[in-house]
């Protein structure tokens, strides 16, 4: 159909091309040979058409067709050729030429349609084969249909052979499995009588191998028949097995109760009388005991395994344990009390030796039983805790009358420290489960120890702090430090001074200035006396009371003893000072009563606790005055009303509970603070008295004439103590005092503080004080005074008063 419009548009074509050349040579303008020449040169290279480049041809194929279809398209030549080429010669006119175009047209049609003819030949061919390819595929796919059923077929019959195989070993296996099961759930029911027949036999061995496995099949039997309790005679062979197993305990039992029944008569036997646990019968009590242990110690294990599971057993072991805590209390109870005894009478008074020893006697006690109760045992038991409660309180029962007893607290302490380190912390945590009843004991004895001595520290506080009444060479200061003060001077120079030939020591004239070593050389060399000796006594009485309680109570507990005996001691030394003050001078009372505050405050820093407690009381205020309400309201007593006063009395007479905080370390700095103010006080008072008074007089003149507005300068100069001699006099008196009264100071504090640094801040504020009289003076000399006056006076300078109060230091 394509080729049949492509020819019809061809036709249409040329004769439009035929009727437009019949009327060139009549309408259109004529055209030359040459013209016409080349147009059908033109139309011969418009008649070669290639083949389209869009037909989908194979590689191979389509090379190979387009050569034949390139071939066929070369201009032929041949007599057909040759003829349009003579018949274009021949044309004369429009007819040859048009007839000439036809043929040429027709030629040309041809040309251009042999690919095509060609190309669609080849299509055919090509079809042709694929016909005869898919029925062959048909045949192969068919042959592979038939072969598909036949697998089908096959397949079928094998998976049911296989299934009926699978189903045969299934039941072949389920009959196995039941015979078995039948077999094994027989076999607990067939040891039955084998069981009775090896209980009953003579030859049976409890310590055997065989007997123990005889123990483990009745478990095994007895809780299977307890699992299936529905099978028949279950009931019946439950109760056999269960007699077994008791028949068989019972044989443990008897086996456990005398072997140790035996071991105990052997050793009483062989002991005859009772000693204490000695080195020489230590065998006795312990070795014939671990020998029989590891035999019995096998059957024990099984029993404990087996005790949490069953009340047989759990019963069976703990009549194991309390036939050997029976057996064993019997052979040790008399031993360790005549051992505590001996150490009792071998001791004697040494309470702290014999605490030592009964310790270390029943802490081994406890230690050897506790380890041979495990070559029997491997669980712990309460009655073993029983056993050894018993034997360490015997040995508490004879310390504690000897403890409440004691009424030195330097033993206490000691007491106390055994109980605590030497026991407690040293010997208790190394052995750690083995001495955890005797820890028990000991902290109780501990209690005790620090009962008593917190009594006995009460008591000390009260008799020997509160209640001491100092004896007169306690209170000979400052004799006593020069005495001490003179004795190191001595043996810094001459050791063998000290003394004289008749070994008593010098008395020290107390009239005599004390003579101390240059630039502290007492504080720094070997010291000749004790210098706590030289503390007033109950100062040393309290620090050493401390001392002795610091590591041996609560800390809680210490505190409170801490802050009575601070308070205790503090008040004596008040008492002290003022005893001191009234036949001494008050600077060596002051000076007493500085040096042993801060020998308390320095010494009390080493102890890591609060000196404070706090007091609960009742405030009675309230109470009184309802009662005194009470009895003002007599007419309501019995008013049945809400103003009733007996109701009133009940509602506002209730007492308040009021809490006290006392802090021994701040009453003790409040104190030291208290009595530095008033020695520097009274010291530069007694310094500048002649300054101060004549500065009272001219405050006295500044009064007056800022009252009567008066000229002070007129004023001063009409007063006969404010001429410039006799304020000349009163400097001269100041610098006489300075020079008799400075050296004296320092030399006291210097033996009484023994310390350059604390000596040195207790004289500063002196030293300012002093100064800033000398100031005020020198300002009112300036202001108020001629030069010619200020050159009389000769008022000294700041620097002039700082060298002097140095230079009579140095001397």
């Amino acid at each position: 159909m394509m080729e049949r419009g492509h020819a019809q548009g061809a036709g249409s074509q040329g004769r439009t091309l035929r009727d437009r050349l019949s009327q060139w040579d009549s309408r259109l303008a004529p055209i030359s040979d040459q013209q016409k020449d080349g147009f059908m040169e033109l139309s011969t290279a418009a008649s070669f058409r290639p083949l389209p480049t869009e037909v989908p041809l194979g590689e191979e194929m389509g090379q190979h067709l387009r050569q034949e279809v390139a071939a066929e398209l070369q201009p032929e030549a041949g007599p057909r050729g040759d003829s349009l080429t003579s018949q274009l010669d021949k044309i004369e006119n429009s007819q040859q030429f048009l007839a000439w175009f036809d043929e040429v047209e027709t030629q040309v049609q041809a040309e251009q349609e042999r690919c095509y003819r060609v190309y669609s030949s080849q299509l055919g061919d090509y079809c042709g084969q694929c016909g005869a390819m898919l029925s062959e595929v048909e045949r192969a796919l068919d042959y592979l249909r038939q072969m598909r059923e036949k697998h089908h077929f096959v397949s079928h019959k094998t998976g049911a052979l296989h299934q009926a195989c699978e189903q045969l070993m299934e039941d072949q296996t389920k009959l196995v499995n039941v015979a078995e099961s039948l077999s094994i759930k027989l076999s607990y029911f067939d040891e039955l009588e084998r069981m009775g027949a090896r209980l009953s036999s003579a030859a049976l061995s409890v310590t055997g191998e065989s007997f123990i496995a005889m123990l483990t099949r009745l478990d095994e039997c007895i809780s299977f028949i307890e699992q299936n309790s529905q099978f028949k005679e279950s009931q019946v062979y439950l109760a056999r097995f269960q007699q077994h197993q008791s028949r068989a305990l019972g044989l443990v039992k008897q086996h456990v109760v005398n072997t140790i029944k035996s071991t105990t008569r052997s050793v009483v036997t062989k002991q005859g009388t009772v000693e204490g646990l000695s080195e020489s019968n230590y065998a006795h009590y312990y070795g014939k005991f671990r020998t029989n242990a590891p035999k019995i110690k096998a059957l024990m294990q099984e029993i404990e395994q087996r005790a949490e599971k069953t009340t047989e057993f759990h019963t069976l072991l703990q009549d194991c344990h309390q036939c050997y805590v029976s057996q064993r209390g019997l052979l040790l109870t008399p031993s360790v009390t005549a051992g505590i005894e001996e150490l009792r009478k071998r001791h004697g008074a040494d309470q702290c030796g014999l605490v030592r020893s009964g310790c270390n006697f029943l802490s081994r006690v406890c230690q050897d039983e506790y380890q041979l109760f495990f070559h029997f045992f491997s669980v712990p038991s309460g009655q073993l805790n029983a056993l050894l409660e018993s034997l360490c309180y015997s040995l508490y029962d004879t310390l504690r009358p000897v403890i409440i007893h004691i009424n030195h607290m330097e033993t206490l302490a000691e007491v106390c420290s055994i109980l605590k380190i030497e026991m407690l912390e040293e010997r208790v945590q190394q052995k750690g489960q083995e001495l955890a009843v005797f820890a028990v004991v000991v902290k109780q004895m501990v209690q005790d120890v620090q009962q008593r001595l917190v009594f006995r520290a009460q008591r000390y506080i009260q008799s020997d702090i509160r209640g001491y009444s100092p004896a007169p060479g306690d209170l000979a200061y400052p004799d006593k430090l020069i005495v001490a003060a003179q004795a190191t001077l001595e043996a810094e120079t001459d050791p063998d001074s000290v003394f004289d030939n008749s070994g008593t020591e010098a008395s020290p004239d107390p009239q005599q200035q004390p003579r101390l070593p240059h630039k502290g050389g007492a504080r720094r060399g070997p010291a000749a006396v004790d210098m706590h000796a030289m503390w007033y006594p109950t100062v040393r009485r309290t620090l050493l009371c401390l001392s002795k309680l610091y590591r041996c109570i609560e800390k809680s507990v210490f505190e409170g003893v801490a802050q009575e005996a601070l308070s205790e001691c503090v008040r004596s030394l008040q008492f002290a000072c003022d005893s001191i003050g009234k036949s001494k001078k008050s600077m060596d009372a002051q000076l007493f009563l500085i040096k042993h505050l801060l020998i308390l405050r320095e010494q009390i820093a080493a102890f890591d606790v609060d000196f404070s407690v706090t007091v609960l009381s009742l405030d009675w205020s309230k109470t009184k005055a309802a009662a005194y309400g009470l009895l003002q309201k007599k007419s309501r007593m019995f008013s049945l009303g809400g103003n009733n006063a007996f109701l009133e009395f009940f509602l506002e007479g209730i007492p308040e509970i009021v809490e006290t905080h006392l802090d021994s370390k701040k009453e003790v700095d409040m104190q030291l603070k208290g009595v530095c103010e008033k020695f520097i006080s009274q010291v530069s008072a007694s310094l500048c008295q002649p300054l101060r008074a004549l500065l009272s007089r001219y405050d006295v003149i500044f009064e007056l004439a800022e009252k009567d507005h008066h000229e002070v300068g007129t004023l001063l100069h009409r007063q006969p103590f404010a001429s410039a001699d006799e304020v000349h006099k009163v400097i001269v008196a100041s610098g006489k005092l300075l020079k008799s009264q400075v050296p004296p100071l320092r030399q006291n504090l210097t033996l009484y503080l023994a310390n350059e640094e604390t000596e040195h801040i207790l004289f500063r504020p002196i030293k300012a004080s002093v100064l800033q009289t000398h100031e005020a003076l020198e300002k009112i000399v300036t202001q108020y005074y001629s030069t010619e006056d200020q050159f009389i006076i000769s008022c000294p300078t700041q620097d002039q008063v700082v060298l002097m109060l140095a230079l009579e230091t140095d001397r």
